[in-house]
Formats: C-alpha cells, sequence, structure tokens
C-alpha cells in the first residue's frame, strides 16, 4: 500500500517538472517572436510630447516654459537629487523641502508613485 501512494507522488511531480518545461518552451518561442517585431523604433506617445505650462510652484521646481511630461519629470529628479530630497532609508519615497511641498499640496513625505499623480495636477 505505501508503495503504491510513493508511486503516484512521484508521478505528480514529474508531470508538474513537464508542464513546467513547456511553459518555459513557450515563452521562449515567443520571446524569439518579439525579437523580430522590435525592427523598427516605437513612436512615442503623442500626449507625453505635448508641450504643457507648469503652474507657478512647479516653475519654481522645474522652470517657467512649455515642456511636454517627460522632460519635466527629468527635471523634477534633476532637483530631487540634486538637493538630496530621496529619503536615504526607503529610496521610494521623497522628502519635500520648501519648493516641492508646494507641488506635493503640503505634504512632507510623498512616494515616487504618488509623486507623479500630484505633479500632474499642476500642468496645464
Amino acid at each position: 500500500m505505501a508503495t503504491k501512494k510513493g508511486s503516484k507522488r512521484g508521478g505528480a511531480k514529474r508531470g508538474g517538472a513537464k508542464r513546467g518545461g513547456a511553459k518555459k518552451a513557450r515563452g521562449s518561442a515567443r520571446k524569439a517572436s518579439r525579437g523580430k517585431r522590435t525592427g523598427a523604433k516605437r513612436a512615442p506617445n503623442p500626449a507625453f510630447m505635448k508641450p504643457m505650462q507648469p503652474s507657478a510652484a512647479l516653475a519654481a521646481v522645474v522652470g517657467n516654459g512649455p515642456m511636454p511630461r517627460t522632460e519635466i519629470t527629468k527635471k523634477l529628479w534633476q532637483y530631487i537629487k540634486r538637493n538630496g530630497c530621496q529619503d536615504q532609508k526607503e529610496r521610494r519615497m521623497i522628502n519635500a523641502d520648501d519648493k516641492l511641498r508646494a507641488v506635493f499640496g503640503g505634504k512632507n513625505k510623498v512616494s515616487m508613485f504618488e509623486m507623479t499623480k500630484l505633479v500632474n495636477k499642476h500642468m496645464k
């Protein structure tokens, strides 16, 4: 009796390994087909490239002229790194100084994911 149970378990293990191998083979076939499509360079989304006018609070950090969202994000990260606003222990968090606090709606600390949501409110 004990050998039958053991053989059933062994069969289940081998079956799982076979399925896992099949998934890997299927995934590598998908990756190979993706490689062929990437010959042409992706066109940027026009919504990201549209110049946006930053509010006065955001302009104090990134500059006054209209610029695309991508450029605003780059300049914001330059400001954060230059002024050491990124939390040293928890790198996802941004510690706001006086200029950033106005952009972040008075919050002292925001996550980098929440930051993009708050910054979008300051663009027209």
